[in-house]
């Protein structure tokens, strides 16, 4: 299977968006573990949406070319309405890396993000396109998205970073944000955005709830998401056998 999908247009910059695809991957496995497997999944459903709307608006914006990155074979056409590439085998870190190392090829900078912070903002992926673009192949620059839990929730480089630096970095964990810059020390210059929350748990909800409330110009996933937040709050999830 190639890894890029046919038909992607190449412009200057790609966002890929890290998605696993409900019915053939267990997913949102620790939000569940506090709402249930149907919230989750609609939830994810909902916020993937969301952030795909925010991607297509900074498309329009900043020129970027947004695609799905999917973690299936086989699966690309549950994804509508972008390109999508292929996340391909391994742990996150060698997955991240293969997806990274195309789109930089192609495009001359990556930024990679998760479909799990939905109040993102077409504004802040502008950051760090600028950033990113603005001195061409000529310096290497990084752009780091800090999570509220001790992750990151993007990624960007306009240089092909090595593999190791990827796989030597212990993901979900509290200090993943700060090893994997520690990994990738040397290979540029940093940027680093805004913090954002984005959901594992239950209890990172009621943050990116608030944070959808208080957007200025939400688009109309981002309001469809956070209507079905306030309209369907999360139950604490009991086991039925018990």
């Amino acid at each position: 299977m190639a890894l890029l999908a046919p038909g992607a247009a190449a412009v200057s910059g790609a966002l890929a968006i890290f998605v696993k695809t409900p019915g053939r991957s267990a997913l949102k496995t620790r939000l569940a573990a506090g709402t249930g497997t149907a919230y989750a999944r609609q939830w994810y459903a909902l916020a993937a949406d969301a952030v795909a709307s925010v991607a297509i608006q900074a498309r329009a914006d900043f020129g970027i070319a947004p695609y799905w990155a999917v973690a299936e074979a086989g699966a690309e056409s549950a994804w509508a309405g972008l390109p999508t590439i292929a996340q391909g085998d391994g742990d996150l870190g060698t997955r991240m890396a293969r997806v990274h190392s195309a789109l930089v090829e192609r495009h001359g900078f990556a930024l990679l993000i998760g479909a799990d912070a939905p109040q993102l903002t077409a504004p802040l992926i502008g950051e760090a396109t600028r950033w990113l673009a603005a001195p061409g192949p000529t310096e290497p620059r990084l752009s780091l998205g800090p999570a509220s839990d001790g992750g990151f929730w993007l990624f960007g480089s306009n240089t092909v970073v090595p593999l190791q630096a990827w796989t030597r970095v212990g993901y979900s964990q509290m200090d993943t944000a700060s090893r994997f810059r520690d990994s990738l020390d040397g290979y540029g210059s940093w940027q680093t955005l805004l913090p954002l929350t984005d959901v594992d748990r239950a209890e990172d909800l009621k943050p990116v709830q608030r944070a959808l409330a208080l957007l200025a110009g939400p688009t109309a996933a981002q309001r469809t998401l956070a209507q079905w937040m306030h309209d369907t709050p999360a139950m604490p999830h009991r086991d039925p056998s018990q």
